[in-house]
């Protein structure tokens, strides 16, 4: 150890025995990680002892060797600690965190109190539409369970149109199996319904007393005939039934150190030398591996926050082979030759993932299409570097800058979208394979075959031995595949049969 690190021991014996969340830093004052404890001095004690070095990986080692300072929050529960870790994360990107470093929020359960038939939803964005939200749960397993129950105990509906009716009900099958009172069609009225709602927020609120007591002896009667399987459901129920609400009761003042969109926008402003605060930001990335679905996703953020509703994906039509910088072009060039087309509203700031290639490649198409003042940058995800057009030295931030972390969630949303996109891409390339036509091969030997060969072209130039080598192919089947692939006409795997048609769709 480095003989100028401060002595962190009397600081560390300082600490409480409560749950919290503590925050390492190195010497620079940037924060390392971030991390959560059902004791804070058990917890934070167990990286300095110097036994603990022998036996820990070289990542952890690092760590440990990289600690200045730290500083620590306490919380009232447990819950609480996962959800300020989580906001910790997100906000100071710490980089021997892996978990909670993405844009996706924790669970939220919302309700609109004014529809005629009310029905409780999952959301991971709290929206200011009138409804009434409870959250953020911390337990999104133990939330989901505990939603299900309620709606059975409740009689709540959870169909899909917000007011359904007789055509509907014909369909129904939660009310034959009575998990769903049916006010759609009468079996209940309307203020009846709506005061199970209420009772249902209550119970979401944390009035969870009678359920868990009906429970508990039912739990108990399972128990004394024997029955340990159900009395063990029961059980796992009540624990997710106190992990769900505990949140809601207990997590009910703001916690320190959240993001704030606005404080963040203004630090961009200033860094990028805008003319106004960029309330509307767009952000292009590219996903492309090997050459195979090479797609592109462009992402919104309105006010600092993500809008998925203006989130869109691309597939790459006219690049042929690997070329980020050409399939960059494409996708700027589609998206604002439409928004210009169309009349829309430009943004305030484009951001590409990125550096001086792809930022080229943008900028010239913009210039094309007369958008000469859009102001655009690059931002390269080694070194975090933010390039921009007319200045050859990229601008570094500091790691703990609101508008570089503004921007790395902008980024790590662009990136999210467009890899979910290629790995749906690649999910029906296999669902829609050529050899779906192929006589004696069935979904199993599809994968299979697939996983053997890579490509469908690999398949048809194989020998029917090298055929036989893949597991639950025979003779039989193999003799069925070279002759299928010797046909006069065969079917190939880059037909127009196989080729999806390339436009621009929603998340």
């Amino acid at each position: 150890m480095t003989s100028d690190r401060p002595d962190l021991t009397p600081k560390v014996r300082a600490l409480p025995h409560k749950p919290g969340v503590y925050v390492y830093k190195d010497r620079l004052n940037r924060v390392i990680y971030v991390g959560k404890a059902r004791s804070l001095r058990r917890r934070v004690s167990q990286y300095f002892r110097p036994s603990r070095r022998t036996m820990i990986d070289l990542k952890t080692r690092a760590l440990i060797d990289s600690i200045w300072d730290f500083d620590y929050h306490t919380v009232r529960s447990n819950a609480e600690a996962i959800i300020l870790e989580s906001r910790l994360i997100k906000e100071y990107r710490p980089k021997y965190n892996i978990s909670f470093r993405d844009d996706k929020q924790l669970l939220l359960i919302k309700v609109n109190l004014g529809a005629p038939f009310p029905r409780f939803q999952f959301t991971r964005l709290k929206k200011d539409d009138g409804s009434h939200y409870f959250g953020p749960f911390a337990h999104a397993s133990a939330v989901r369970n505990t939603l299900n129950l309620m709606k059975k105990k409740f009689g709540l509906h959870s169909c899909a149109p917000a007011l359904p009716n007789e055509k509907t009900f014909r369909h129904c099958l939660d009310h034959i199996i009575k998990n769903c009172s049916a006010p759609c069609v009468g079996k209940i009225s309307r203020d009846a319904y709506h005061e199970r709602v209420r009772q249902a927020c209550e119970f979401l609120e944390g009035r969870t007393a009678e359920m868990t007591r009906a429970l508990e002896d039912e739990m108990k009667r399972h128990a004394a005939a024997l029955n340990f399987e159900k009395a063990a459901a029961l059980r796992n129920l009540l624990h997710d039934i106190r992990r769900a609400t505990e949140t809601s009761r207990k997590f009910v003042r703001d916690l320190p150190g959240t993001v704030v969109p606005e404080r963040d926008l203004a630090e961009l402003r200033d860094a990028l030398r805008l003319p106004g605060v960029p309330e509307w930001i767009e952000c292009f990335d590219i996903s492309n591996i090997s050459t195979t679905h090479k797609v592109a996703s462009m992402v919104c953020f309105r006010h600092g926050t993500s809008n998925r509703y203006r989130h869109r994906r691309y597939q790459i039509r006219s690049v042929k082979g690997q070329n980020d910088f050409a399939c960059m072009a494409e996708v700027v060039r589609r998206r604002y030759a439409r928004v210009l087309r169309e009349g829309g509203k430009l943004p305030d700031l484009v951001v590409v993932d990125g550096g001086k290639g792809q930022l080229s490649a943008a900028l010239a198409e913009l210039r094309k299409l007369g958008l000469r003042r859009q102001p655009i940058v690059g931002l390269a995800k080694r070194n975090e570097e933010i390039f921009q057009p007319g200045n050859p030295a990229p601008l570094v931030l500091p790691r703990e800058s609101g508008a570089l972390r503004l921007l790395q969630r902008v980024r790590d949303e662009a990136h999210r979208v467009a890899n979910g996109y290629h790995q749906l891409l690649m999910k029906r390339r296999v669902s829609e394979s050529v050899l779906d036509d192929c006589p004696g091969v069935s979904e199993t030997r599809k994968l299979a075959l697939l996983k053997q060969f890579g490509t469908v072209e690999k398949i048809k130039r194989a020998t029917i031995g090298e055929l036989r080598a893949v597991h639950g192919v025979g003779r039989k089947v193999a003799e069925s595949i070279v002759n299928f692939f010797r046909r006069p006409s065969p079917p190939s795997a880059d037909s127009g049969e196989n080729v999806y048609v390339l436009r621009e769709a929603e998340d």
